[in-house]
């Protein structure tokens, strides 16, 4: 199918409407069969659960076009189980997880004019997500739900692209412990809007979140998660059970250890250590890894020695061997890259 005439090179990170999408419901204890439809918007009643209790859920891959022309995804199998996970938090019900990878490849194939030709730099970016869609005035579960899937053309997340990025300490708490920080809740990433506005007000691109219980170790940012490497060369990612478990940053740990044979450490990170890391980034679908060149907290700045002018060397190698894969470049581990056409 012939591409439409879009500025590829020049699209930002936003939504644009595309012809198709798929719809299933959950009604009576059963999904239905799910459909695609041209019908982008959607009718409920205005006291249904999504509205009145936040009961709604998502998740976010791309589809890519190699250099060989195949369009493919990059490990939609986990992207099914995280959104079986959070579905399982909140009191809904599993979309299977075979069909939401059966959704996926339907609604791609429905709208390939929309993903983006090869060397462009723009992917084709895959929201599904699902909501509770019955009356529930009562604090319960609903007893109905939605699950949607649509695509939408995307350039880079940080319109800088590789530009190193400063952050700032938000006095702000991402998530209680024990609560929801580890999965998609559509109510989490609620929480982070003030401050990710306020951030932009004052001049910074993102926020770093701590732990709420110390507020000595490092745990995110709204949308993405943290990597480090030590002046040894060695990948240091944060853990916490309020971290979602990104599958990018589980993926770049991957490359890291049997890639380019690098040390990983998955463990606490203490915010104390990071004036003694070389480098920083963000990982996560939308941005795929994303340099940090400087973290503000309270006016006193840690600059990492990769400075404000480039992804430091070690970062470049991690992002240029992940997309590689993801293009099509670099051999893929087995099952990491799904063919749709």
């Amino acid at each position: 199918m012939e591409k439409k005439q879009l500025d590829w090179a020049n699209l930002g990170f936003g939504y644009m409407q595309t012809e198709k999408r798929y719809v299933s419901n959950y009604k009576n204890g059963a999904w239905d069969e799910g459909a695609i439809t041209e019908d982008a918007n959607i009718v409920l009643n205005e006291c249904a659960g999504v509205f009145q209790y936040a009961q709604t859920i998502f998740e976010g891959l791309k589809a890519y076009t190699t250099e060989d022309g195949r369009i493919v995804t990059f490990r939609p199998d986990l992207n099914a189980s995280r959104l079986a996970d959070s579905a399982r938090r909140l009191e809904m019900p599993v979309f299977p997880e075979d069909r939401f990878i059966d959704a996926i490849e339907q609604v791609v194939k429905a709208n390939t004019e929309y993903v983006p030709p090869y060397g462009s730099g723009a992917t084709l970016y895959i929201r599904p997500y699902m909501m509770g869609t019955n009356p529930v005035i009562g604090v319960k579960p609903a007893d109905e739900y939605q699950f949607r899937v649509f695509v939408t053309p995307v350039g880079p997340y940080f319109k800088g692209g590789a530009k190193p990025l400063t952050i700032r300490v938000s006095d702000f708490d991402r998530a209680a412990p024990h609560g929801t920080g580890h999965i998609k809740a559509g109510l989490n990433y609620a929480m982070s809007l003030h401050a990710i506005v306020s951030a932009h007000r004052d001049g910074f691109d993102e926020n770093m979140y701590l732990d709420p219980q110390s507020r000595t170790k490092v745990e995110e940012t709204g949308g993405a998660n943290f990597i480090f490497v030590t002046k040894d060369h060695k990948l240091v990612t944060p853990k916490s059970d309020s971290i979602l478990p990104s599958i990018t940053r589980r993926s770049i740990m991957y490359v890291a250890e049997r890639y380019l044979k690098m040390e990983v450490e998955h463990r606490e990170v203490y915010f104390d250590e990071l004036k003694d890391f070389e480098e920083a980034g963000l990982c996560g679908t939308a941005a795929v890894i994303s340099p940090v060149g400087k973290i503000v907290r309270q006016g006193e700045e840690i600059c990492f020695p990769s400075g404000m002018d480039e992804m430091g060397a070690t970062t470049k190698k991690l992002y240029d061997t992940l997309t590689g894969i993801q293009m099509g470049h670099i051999e893929a581990p087995e099952g990491w890259i799904r063919t749709i056409c």
